[in-house]
Parts: C-alpha cells; sequence; structure tokens
C-alpha cells in the first residue's frame, strides 16, 4: 500500500500552508497566529477545537461512530530564536525568531492528516489531534498534560514524529524503546571576593576557581559513567568580569547534560553538586548549583512502534524503514507524554543534504510533507479500524 493518493494531491495545498508557517514563526508560549491559523484550519475541515490547553496548545477533535478507542497525534508548533540566514521568499518576517527545526513541517502534516480524514471518515472511534506548543526545552508538553490533556482527551495511543536532516526522503525510523536522551541544563553561580587586579592576594577569584571546576567537572561521565552507558556533561557558558584590572566577586558556568537513564542523570547532578561544592570551599569559595532536568527520554511502547513499523513498511516498503536504529542524544520533550500514553514516536527523512536543524540556514523539505501525513492518515485507519 503506498502513500495515499489523496494526500499527495494535496502537496501544493500543504505546502502553501507550510511556507506561511516557516514565515511568521513564533516562540514558545507565544504561537498566538500560529494557533489561529491551525483552529481556522481544523474549523473549516470540520473538527471540535479545544484552544488554551498548555496557554498556546491546541487540540482537534474527529470522532467517527460510537466507539470508545481514540488515538492521539502530536505535532509541535513553535519556533527558535535564530536569525535566519535564508532568503527565499518564505524566509522568516519575525526577525530574529524561525522556524530552524521544522515544526513548521511537522504542523503542516497533522493539519492534511486532519483534512484527509475528515473528509474519508474510514475509521471508528475518535482521533485527537494535539497541536503542542513549546517544545523547545520551556515544557509545552507539561503545560498541556499540567490542563488535563489527557483527562479531556483519553489517548489508548499516542504518535509524533520528527524529520531527520542527513536521511532520504522517503525513508521512516520506527524503533521500539529509548528513542532519545533525557536533558538537563544547569548553572553554577561561583562566589568570591573581588579586588583590583593588582592586588590578588586579596581576593578570593571565582574565574580561577570557575577553571579548576571546568576541568574536573570533565571526570564527571569519564569516571562516574559506565562506558557502555552514553552521557554528555558540556560547559557551554563562561560569565564573569566586566574589567581588565579587577578581579570580579562572582563567576556562572552553565551547560547540558544528556543521557538515556534518569538514574544516571540523578548520579552525575549528585557529582556536579558534590565537586563544586568541594573545590569552592578549597578556595574559600562559596557555589550554588541550579541543575534542571529539562527533558526525560523519549521511549517507544513495544506495540505502538511495531504498528508504526508495518504502516512505514506499507507506505515506502521494508528497506526504506529502520526498525532497530540507536538512539540519538537529542531531546523531545515528547517524551512527558510517551510516560502517560502507550506512544511511538518515529523519524521521517528530511533529504540526504538537508541542513542539520537549529542552525540559520536549515529548512524542512517540503517532499516529506506528503510521507509524514501519510503515515500520520494511514496509522489512525490502521488502529481505528472498522469491523
Amino acid at each position: 500500500m503506498p502513500l495515499i493518493d489523496d494526500i499527495v494531491t494535496m502537496k501544493d495545498e500543504m505546502t502553501a500552508w507550510r511556507h506561511t508557517l516557516h514565515a511568521h514563526p513564533e516562540l514558545g508560549f507565544k504561537e498566538v497566529k500560529t494557533a489561529d491559523f491551525v483552529a481556522a484550519k481544523l474549523e473549516q475541515f470540520g473538527l471540535q477545537v479545544h484552544r488554551g490547553i498548555g496557554k498556546t496548545g491546541l487540540v482537534g477533535v474527529l470522532k467517527i461512530g460510537n466507539e470508545t478507542t481514540a488515538v492521539g497525534l502530536r505535532a509541535d508548533m513553535d519556533a527558535l530564536p535564530i536569525l535566519e540566514r535564508n532568503s527565499f521568499l518564505h524566509a522568516s518576517t519575525n526577525k530574529g525568531v524561525m522556524h530552524a527545526c521544522g515544526h513548521d513541517g511537522h504542523t503542516t502534516m497533522l493539519l492534511a492528516a486532519a483534512k484527509y480524514l475528515s473528509a474519508t471518515r474510514d475509521f471508528r472511534g475518535q482521533v485527537n489531534f494535539i497541536f503542542q506548543p513549546a517544545e523547545e526545552g520551556i515544557g509545552g508538553a507539561r503545560a498541556m498534560i499540567a490542563d488535563g490533556l489527557f483527562e479531556q482527551f483519553p489517548c489508548d495511543s499516542l504518535y509524533a514524529m520528527h524529520n531527520a536532516p542527513g536521511t532520504p526522503i522517503g525513508t521512516f525510523d520506527a524503533t521500539a524503546g529509548t528513542r532519545t536522551a533525557a536533558g538537563a541544563f544547569f548553572d553554577i553561580d561561583i562566589r568570591g571576593r573581588g579586588a583590583h587586579g593588582a592586588h590578588p592576594d586579596k581576593s578570593v577569584d571565582p574565574v580561577a576557581v570557575a577553571g579548576e571546576m571546568i576541568s574536573a567537572l570533565q571526570t564527571v561521565v569519564a569516571r562516574n559513567v559506565p562506558p557502555t552507558a552514553p552521557a554528555v556533561l558540556s560547559i557551554t557558558q563562561v560569565h564573569s568580569g566586566d574589567a581588565y584590572n579587577v578581579i570580579p566577586e562572582t563567576a556562572r558556568l552553565s551547560g547540558t547534560v544528556r543521557t538515556f537513564s534518569m538514574a544516571i542523570m540523578e548520579k552525575i547532578k549528585g557529582r556536579i553538586e558534590t565537586l563544586t561544592s568541594g573545590i569552592a570551599s578549597g578556595h574559600e569559595a562559596s557555589a550554588e548549583v541550579d541543575f534542571r532536568i529539562i527533558f526525560h527520554p523519549v521511549v517507544n511502547a513495544p506495540a505502538q512502534a511495531a504498528l508504526a513499523g508495518e504502516v512505514c513498511d506499507e507506505l515506502v516498503g521494508p528497506e526504506q524503514v529502520g526498525r532497530d536504529l540507536p538512539p540519538g542524544t537529542g531531546s523531545e520533550d515528547f517524551s512527558f507524554m510517551a510516560e502517560q500514553v502507550p506512544s511511538c514516536y518515529i523519524r521521517v527523512g528530511n533529504g540526504s543534504d538537508s541542513t542539520t536543524v537549529h542552525n540559520p540556514d536549515y529548512d524542512f523539505n517540503d517532499e516529506a510533507l506528503v510521507y509524514g501525513a501519510s503515515f500520520f492518515a494511514r496509522i489512525v485507519e490502521r488502529s481505528l479500524m472498522p469491523e
């Protein structure tokens, strides 16, 4: 069973939607115009639309028959604070904000699936089309859950997808088990004693303390995490001082941790706190750690991953579908939804020569639209097959 013909014929319309969304990006929890656009389309397709779930999030509901089984489909809507370098006609008109991760494409694919399913109605049960705000590290999934997402719109299974730059168009990854890493951000605030740069003996130098911490923190993964358990600790920011001749009073180190195990995440957190406290104390300084777990790992449920793989096989052939690919160290807050409902998070090829995400030259590949939309539609038809 190849791609869905009715969706393939929507390619130009989908491309126009996607270009509109790309040209008008909005940051997390500010997706007002994006939500307006989505809501208008869903209402046009005849769906019930429920807004204000997780601030700017919304859910479209399509129910056929009296069956109670429900499938959830989720797409993210937010953009990133990046100045776009592209010069094509649909480049961002909101300076300093761009769709650098392809959420414009994800939203478009889910809208197309909603249009197709509302027209064909070849299923029995309920579909909850979940358009999530604020995926990029600021808690959109948890905000929707806190607002009663799954109490108001119960789901027996849940599916989401992300584009995969560097992977050919017409390919999918539908692998069971852990698919993305847990992610944390941290800040280490060091307080010493300021002094004139010519009199360092009068100071407790936070810059020297920070330098020692940077070196020590590189041992946290290397000497505390088993080599068979991938983990990343990166110091990504160093801030201190304003003048050439002043030893500052404070310094801040910031960074991120990624791992596939929440137990290892907690161990790394503890080692960061112990090391920084000890190093600071040894220099008669103090250090305060703010460690924030932003994402959990996305874990695909076996049954949902198996069905997703079958659907992908039908759409493009099994040779184009990965079923046992390794997880990536990127993070995704779909993880919190997947902890509530048996789920599968797949990847769809964005082109072998596609620029990586979170890059000012990135653009979602419009050729991928028909593949993602066909998957969303077919997974509903397979999950909610009429008897």
